[in-house]
This record gives structure tokens, sequence and C-alpha cells, in this order.
């Protein structure tokens, strides 16, 4: 038999530190707000938000890219604030205000940003464009009237294989300008 040390979060076995696994949570039910509309769930708390919101909510608009928080595919907002939905966990999003791609326009009736990306053409295959609109989404409610660098250093986090982004930068700076009265 092996002996095994705990030292705090880690255990030491053979003389090595290796993480330990944390014993799964009890299933809770949250009450969320979601593009407007009053939700609940019964999930561990430490559920993804994205899992929360394609598996539980059938609200599929946030797409599963890395599950690191590096691509930006799963972006949707939490009070205003672009969230990584892949990594943020449930009981963190419960008394905020979650909007995700659906909240903000319907095909038949597009927002700006989403009127604008159709126009500039600044959508190719489509996986990257949900989280792209989140993040400017929420760029155009920090600052209505973004230049260009600043649309740019915004969308920095977001992966886009296609090679879209300077129409993707367009499509964002015409929302901005359209936006103007």
């Amino acid at each position: 038999m092996h002996e095994v040390q705990y030292t705090g979060s880690k255990k030491r076995q053979h003389g090595r530190e290796a993480a330990i696994i944390p014993r799964k949570s009890k299933p809770t039910l949250f009450a969320l707000l979601v593009n407007g509309a009053a939700r609940s769930v019964r999930v561990e708390p430490d559920t993804p938000l994205l899992y929360v919101l394609r598996n539980d909510l059938e609200l599929n608009g946030a797409k599963f890219g890395c599950g690191q928080a590096q691509c930006g595919a799963c972006s949707v907002l939490v009070d205003g604030i672009e969230r990584r939905s892949c990594v943020y966990p449930i009981r963190a999003a419960v008394k905020g205000r979650i909007t995700t791609i659906e909240g903000l326009g319907s095909t038949q009736r597009p927002n700006a940003l989403q009127r604008a990306f159709i126009l500039e053409q600044a959508c190719q295959c489509g996986y990257c464009s949900n989280g792209m609109i989140i993040a400017a989404q929420a760029l155009l409610l920090r600052n209505p009237t973004p230049s260009a660098p600043e649309v740019k250093a915004a969308l920095e986090g977001h992966l886009c294989r296609c090679g879209a982004h300077n129409r993707i930068v367009r499509a964002v700076l015409r929302a901005s300008r359209e936006a103007q009265p």
C-alpha cells in the first residue's frame, strides 16, 4: 500500500504532487435571467454556463471552441460584460442578466451590429461570429464610438480561422456610426 500525504489542495504520492480530484457537488436549483426571461435549472454549482445554455436551455448561439476561454466562441454577456461561458460557473452568473446572441436580435429583426455583420459580409464559416458579435456589443456598450484600434483590441482574444478580421472591424465601426444620431 502506498502512502498518500495531503498538503492543502495537492496530495503527495510517490514523492510527486498530484491534484486532488474534487468530489462532485449536489445539483442545486438556480434561477437565471437569460435574454430577459426568467429561467431555472437544476445543476451542479460549478457547471459551466455554456453547458447550461446549450444543454438545458437549448440556446445554441454560444459555441464550444476550446473549452479554455482562449478562442471566444462561447462568449456571452453577463450584465453587459463579455464572459467566456465555457469556464464561467453557473453559480457566478446567478445574480446577473445573461445575454446570448439570441437575445440581441433574430433573423427577422437583427440588431444594428448583426445587421452590420451581414452588410459587411463579416461572417464566413460563422463559428466565431457569435462570440465576435457579443464582444463587439460589450465594446459598444462601454464605448459607443470606438476607433479601429479600439475595436481590434476588444476582439484580440477571439480567433477566426477564416481571416475575416478586417470585415469584422468594418462591421463594428459601421454599427457604431449607424447608431449615432
